[in-house]
């Protein structure tokens, strides 16, 4: 089974509520919007045209597959507040020194950092990077980031120094030394596991020139700036220190543990089932929170189950494959 992706990125942003806020209802109208109502009986509409589109026909997933499956979804309110009690148990309710607690945690891989702190596999730690750059939470060009100046080179010359002497940051700041890096480790055979990116994420950031990106930047377009400041990421990943990759951790996950309980859902149109799906991102991987269908009331009980089941049989299988692929990658790139 392959998952083909036919339609845009959209990633919903989060509502600041004092309670959780659950979906209560949710309804395909005839004018192409999903109305949805929630326990707290506030509403809102989302236009099926506009969200992110994915046709599900089935079949075998290959054995070699190089592709996981990406959905643009939020995280679940469980798996936060799992990470903020962890957090908080282990300073006994002290909030200011849980939120140092990732500081205080050093890794040699930008990877094996952040799964320390969130766990999961591949599509967590793209998630939550992203979240983490949208929401301003992390901000590779602030001055913590800033290389040191210095008129000094490595004699003999070393490859890492020809290939970062320009960056003025730990992250390149300009996308044509960004892109320049990104050729390079793919001509090398180095890009690892960015090679599990969805092909959609690599073509904005391949496709977008400096002048572009900083126009994106003042149009808001701030899900896609967030997307090729998390590629600059990983393409600079092999050339972090301690320092930087520890205060990377530490970012991202207090993004996560200050995440908003109540976020608005992401919702996921399964052409294939006529279906609108309301996901969610756990520990596990994947979660189908709410189902309507298009016509709903023209299907039957069995058919609507037999749907149902499709698709659950559907997301079992994307979150297997996917923590396949990754655990293969992860021996390789991760020793």
């Amino acid at each position: 089974m392959k998952i083909k992706i036919i339609s845009i990125l959209l990633i919903l942003p989060a509502i600041v509520v004092a309670q959780r806020n659950e979906i209560s209802s949710m309804r395909w109208g005839a004018d192409f919007n999903i109305h949805i109502t929630f326990s707290n009986d506030s509403t809102s509409i989302l236009d099926v045209r506009g969200l992110y589109h994915s046709t599900s026909t089935m079949p075998q997933m290959a054995v070699g597959a190089e592709e996981v499956t990406y959905y643009p979804v939020t995280l679940d309110p469980d798996f936060v507040g799992a990470l903020k009690d962890k957090k908080l148990e282990s300073f006994g309710g002290d909030t200011a020194a849980a939120l140092k607690y990732s500081d205080t945690v050093r890794a040699k891989t930008l990877w094996s950092a952040l799964h320390n702190e969130i766990g999961g596999g591949y599509i967590h730690f793209i998630n939550c990077l992203i979240y983490s750059l949208e929401s301003k939470s992390l901000n590779l060009y602030s001055p913590f980031y800033r290389r040191p100046k210095s008129n000094w080179k490595p004699k003999p010359m070393t490859e890492s120094y020809k290939r970062t002497y320009k960056w003025e940051y730990y992250c390149p700041d300009d996308q044509k030394l960004a892109q320049k890096e990104y050729y390079l480790k793919e001509k090398k055979g180095e890009l690892g596991d960015i090679r599990l990116l969805p092909k959609s994420f690599i073509d904005l950031f391949l496709s977008t020139n400096q002048k572009q990106y900083e126009q994106l930047i003042a149009a808001g377009e701030t899900n896609k700036v967030a997307i090729i400041d998390m590629i600059r990421l990983l393409v600079a990943a092999n050339y972090l220190g301690v320092d930087q990759i520890t205060l990377i951790q530490g970012a991202v996950s207090r993004s996560i543990i200050k995440y908003s309980m109540n976020s608005l859902p992401s919702v996921i149109i399964f052409d294939d089932f006529g279906a609108a799906v309301a996901m969610t991102l756990d520990n596990e991987g994947y979660k189908i929170d709410t189902v309507v269908f298009n016509h709903q009331e023209e299907l039957t009980a069995d058919e609507i189950e037999q749907r149902m089941q499709l698709m659950q049989g559907v997301i079992r299988q994307v979150n297997a494959v996917n923590k396949k692929i990754f655990e293969r990658n992860l021996k390789s790139y991760y020793q």
